[in-house]
């Protein structure tokens, strides 16, 4: 590990800001998604997380065009929740997500009555279902019914969501686009980046270094905050994977805290300087998410319920200062730090709608 790099905390949320390209727009969703990791469908606005982060944010709805041309795909992964991702990098989170082998628990095999040994026909028989796709889960309760699952038909049929996971989790179905909101599966495959779920071994150091590159600098247990609370990837395991690449890492000692990024990037590191920034995101952006609502640097103790329960966010130097709402055609705030009208107006641009901002 390289010489440890002494820098300020400001210069540090300075840097990931560009690195999650909230100063400098990316050229494309697929840059941002991928720098990002995963993007949350449910209790955020992923095309407004996205396009803000875009150097030219198009109209509204890039993020569903993304998907219904597969340079995006939306699945179940971090939080048990619905996840937009890159395709070309789902596998890696993935391949952590299924590492626990829930399907295998003895109060699944007994709850589902599906012994393990029979998991792999099971899937076989989904992937078959969902080649034609895009299907609902009917399709699949359809398939199963008067075989040796028939016991499962309901399950998929009503459907549940929980039984569908691990199918997603392995790779063998995804969410499909709906524009009525209906649940579809089909393959991961329509996605053209899609590579398949590789081996744990190879995706684990890989989702490691990836969240350093984004999310750094930045500590072990943030890390297990992400890919551990996430994915439930598990901290032995995630130990190993941080001593695999920890020679590719720099410490840095930021305003006497140690943390950590890649090597490569520690360059950019020491060159950046802080400037005030004000940014307006969704709740559950990955700006607060992907740290954690626990980690201070981001997330002030006194903003922590707000954050957790989803708010808006207004960040003020990588810092959240306050939220913010849309009443009708007013954007309220509950802090007015200088800059924050001209990004109410850039947020006006990115909704296609004039806004008035109002603050204490």
């Amino acid at each position: 590990m390289a010489a440890t790099l002494a820098v300020t905390r400001q210069q540090a949320l300075a840097w990931r800001l560009g690195r999650q390209h909230l100063l400098a727009g990316a050229g494309d969703v697929v840059e941002v998604v991928r720098t990002l990791g995963a993007v949350s469908v449910f209790g955020s606005d992923p095309d407004l997380s996205v396009r803000r982060r875009l150097a030219d944010p198009g109209s509204p709805g890039e993020v569903r065009r993304a998907l219904a041309d597969g340079r995006l795909m939306r699945t179940f992964s971090f939080r048990g929740s619905v996840q937009v991702m890159d395709p070309a990098t789902a596998g890696d989170y993935l391949a952590l997500r299924s590492a626990g082998r829930q399907w295998a628990l003895k109060s699944w095999v007994e709850h589902y009555r599906l012994p393990a040994d029979e998991w792999p026909d099971l899937r076989a028989l989904v992937r078959e279902v969902v080649a034609t796709g895009p299907v609902p889960p009917q399709a699949i309760a359809d398939a199963v019914a008067g075989g040796r699952w028939a016991h499962l038909a309901t399950e998929f049929a009503e459907p549940n969501i929980t039984l569908l996971k691990p199918f997603a989790w392995q790779g063998d179905v995804s969410l499909a686009p709906s524009t009525e909101g209906d649940l579809l599966l089909q393959s991961p495959a329509v996605a053209s980046g899609w590579t398949g779920v590789p081996p744990l071994e190879e995706a684990g150091p890989r989702a490691v270094l990836a969240y350093l590159d984004a999310y750094g600098p930045t500590t072990p247990e943030l890390l297990e905050q992400w890919l551990g609370g996430g994915l439930s990837a598990g901290r032995a395991r995630l130990t190993r994977w941080w001593s695999a690449v920890e020679d590719s890492l720099v410490e840095a000692d930021v305003d006497g805290e140690r943390r950590w990024l890649p090597a490569d990037r520690a360059d950019e590191l020491a060159a950046t300087t802080p400037a005030p920034t004000v940014v307006l995101l969704p709740g559950k952006d990955d700006w607060v998410m992907g740290p954690g609502t626990k980690d201070t640097w981001v997330v002030p103790t006194g903003h922590r319920t707000t954050m957790t329960r989803g708010a808006n966010p207004v960040v003020v130097g990588g810092v959240v200062a306050g939220t913010w709402r849309l009443d009708g055609p007013d954007l309220e705030a509950t802090c007015s730090p200088p800059g924050l009208a001209d990004e109410v107006t850039r947020l006006g641009s990115l909704l296609g709608r004039d806004l008035s901002l109002r603050t204490p």
